[in-house]
């Protein structure tokens, strides 16, 4: 392959939380694969791997430190606290793209396989500003998290929102598309979300998730929970339409159950009704309360949005 004298800087943004365990193992991986590429003349020897440490509480920052001091190859970003997976995420990137012409963005546990980067690099050369990393298969994870991973997906594109089924965070991001993602100002974070509304040339890549090193998932239910609704929350509004339309079909029921008792009543068949009068309190303060519970999860949200609060503060920089 012919030397490229420009638009060649990647930077492989990895967020961190904890990952003490993973890390030894994970660096030196993303190191041959990144002396690979350089080999090749796919990339520049001024590309990098950017850790991101999201507030651990372990050794995960120092070792950051010291592969930095062993290997300039080895960059860090370290955030003033925890700011969870997304804006930790972010706030890579949106450093990232000032040195590099395209980044990737994987996770620390290396589940994602980074044999793939190649593909990703290949197509960014053939003009795709943004490459999704796509999983071909489910077959290492659970019943339960692949049921509800799926439906995840179906509900979110059922909502209207646009993502890319089966893909998570490992993507490939030209520095023309981190420029333009850095015009969304939204602090309830979801970059899944986001980065298809940007448009631009886009491909994918498909591959195998592994098991995961060492450690365990930085994504248990309840996070995974969280996740799916601010999913939901950030890319659409039906939830408040169907709650409308509820309504409406309510109180249709409401005017026929008043025709059917005018009728029993002047036909003399007329009942005391102490179940169907419970039943109906319960089912009608229980839609309330669930109408109630979805239209705060969105004035929450629009709160939060109006304090215009900084999704993440960089306490330090190596690179």
């Amino acid at each position: 392959m012919m030397e490229r004298e420009k638009n060649d800087i990647l930077y492989l943004v990895v967020p961190c939380y904890n990952e003490q365990e993973v890390l030894p193992e994970t660096s030196k991986r993303l190191k041959e694969k990144m002396e690979s590429l350089m080999e090749r003349n796919m990339i520049s020897r001024d590309s990098r791997i950017m850790f991101v440490n999201d507030g651990s509480k372990d050794r995960t920052w120092s070792m950051i430190e010291e592969l930095h001091e062993q290997d300039p190859i080895f960059a860090g970003v370290k955030l003033s606290r925890n700011r969870g997976h997304q804006n930790a995420l972010l706030g890579g990137l949106m450093t990232a793209k000032e040195y590099a012409d395209m980044t990737i963005s994987l996770d620390a546990d290396l589940q994602d396989d980074i044999d793939v980067i190649d593909q990703m690099v290949e197509k960014y050369y053939d003009g795709c500003e943004i490459v999704y990393g796509v999983r071909s298969a489910r077959t290492t994870d659970t019943f339960f998290k692949r049921f509800t991973a799926e439906s995840f997906y179906h509900m979110i594109s059922m909502m209207g929102g646009e993502i890319v089924f089966n893909h998570a965070d490992y993507r490939l991001m030209s520095k023309r598309a981190l420029e333009e993602m850095a015009k969304y100002k939204e602090v309830n974070l979801f970059l899944r979300g986001i980065v298809p509304m940007i448009g631009f040339k886009t491909d994918v890549v498909t591959y195998e998730r592994h098991e995961r090193m060492a450690g365990e998932s930085k994504y248990p239910l309840k996070k995974m929970l969280a996740l799916a609704i601010d999913g939901i929350t950030s890319l659409s509004t039906k939830p408040i339409r169907f709650i409308v339309f509820l309504g409406l079909f309510i109180f249709l029921c409401s005017i026929g159950m008043l025709i059917y008792s005018l009728v029993q009543h002047f036909l003399g068949h007329t009942s005391i009704g102490w179940t169907s009068l419970i039943v109906s309190i319960w089912a009608i303060g229980g839609l309330q309360l669930l109408a109630i519970g979805v239209i705060g999860e969105y004035i929450g949200k629009i709160y939060l949005e109006t304090k215009a609060r900084p999704r993440y503060i960089i306490e330090k920089v190596l690179n």
